[in-house]
């Protein structure tokens, strides 16, 4: 049951194989065998690969199924139109179409797997990625705030190096009006005298105006700093707005990118591997001997062909013989006497009713 399956696989014409030797049948079951787990194959990879898109299970076993079945049917497709020929040039320019068109199934079936295979490499590249993208997308929309933050961050220091300038100098002050009263300085005078109180004068005005200075500006401050807080919120707002974007960059594309970024050679076995099964059918085709299977399939078709042609010419010459008999049979009626007859006969009606009908239609104009 199991071998007729197979058979089935293989394309092969199982009236004309039972009539075969076993050997016979035991290739074209392993060629059938090669094809049905390509297939199978195929299933797993395109499953696995859909599922990576729509992460449903329904959904990715469904289309894995049509498409196992698809590339089951075209590589029986193949399979079975590799006619063995006499010449070996031949079979293989015919059979170059079907050896390209295994190399893209080849490649449609090994990509999948290659994903799943090295599915933890991957994993580690597409996290590098996002953890790049992560800080990129930081910086782009840092980038949006960076011009008020600086200005509001300049403005804070502008009012506080404003608030450090005036507390120095009435700093100084202070000190100028108390070393006047002790005599080390100014006029050298102990005492509180008239330069002392116009010093002191000079003080007092400054620290209430150090005072009004350090109300004012602390307020521009806390308003600045207010801003700064709002911006720093609407920036964490964005990061986190973006950041689900990045942590969904793991799709069908992104991970056939981030195989493409690790090594070569691993992943070019892999497809070599599975070239070499996807063609192996073919190969064998070709390499293998003309067998009975094919001299028997041989000359089937061309008895169907011999009997395709005869029909074709015998319907040529039925005919090319019924048009010589048509001619003469009209060219002996043509020179008889009484057809001639007739025909003039008819003929002089025609002209006698066409003449009625004109006189008639003008009496009827004129009235």
């Amino acid at each position: 049951m199991l071998k007729r399956f197979f058979i089935f696989c293989s394309g092969a014409d199982t009236a004309i194989l039972d009539s075969c030797s076993p050997g016979e049948q035991t290739k074209y079951a392993g060629i059938g065998a090669t094809v049905f787990f390509t297939a199978v194959m195929a299933f797993i990879a395109s499953s696995y690969a859909l599922f990576t898109v729509f992460d449903s299970y329904f959904t990715s076993i469904t289309f894995g199924i049509v498409w196992g079945l698809l590339i089951f049917n075209l590589d029986r497709f193949i399979i079975s139109t590799i006619k063995k020929r006499n010449s070996f040039k031949g079979e293989l320019l015919q059979a170059s179409p079907r050896i390209l068109l295994a190399i893209i199934i080849a490649v449609v079936i090994s990509k999948p797997l290659e994903l799943k295979i090295f599915e933890k490499e991957i994993n580690q590249v597409l996290l590098e990625q996002k953890n790049e993208l992560t800080l990129a997308n930081k910086d782009q929309i840092a980038l949006q705030y960076t011009p008020q933050t600086k200005a509001l961050s300049d403005e804070i220091a502008v009012l506080k190096q404003g608030i450090t300038d005036k507390e120095v100098e009435v700093n100084t002050l202070y000190t100028t009006y108390i070393t006047e009263a002790e005599g080390t300085a100014g006029t050298q005078k102990l005492g509180k005298g008239p330069v002392y109180k116009e010093k002191r004068e000079k003080h007092d005005a400054e620290l209430l105006a150090m005072q009004e200075l350090k109300q004012t500006n602390t307020q521009k401050i806390n308003e600045a700093e207010a801003q700064l807080a709002v911006l720093a919120t609407e920036y964490n707002t964005k990061v986190n707005e973006t950041q689900p974007i990045i942590d969904g960059f793991d799709g069908l594309m992104s991970r056939v990118n981030a195989l493409n970024a690790l090594p070569l050679l691993p992943s070019l076995f892999l497809f070599l591997l599975f070239l070499a099964i996807e063609t192996s059918p073919i190969i064998a085709k070709l390499l293998s001997p003309k067998g009975a299977y094919d001299l028997k399939l041989e000359e089937e078709e061309n008895a169907l062909e011999t009997w395709v042609a005869q029909q074709v010419h015998q319907r040529k010459a039925v005919l090319q013989t019924d048009t010589e008999v048509n001619n003469r049979v009209y060219a002996d009626i043509a020179e008889e006497q009484e057809l001639y007859d007739y025909k003039r006969k008819k003929a002089r009606e025609l002209l006698q009713l066409q003449a009625d009908a004109f006189y008639n239609k003008q009496k009827g104009i004129l009235g």
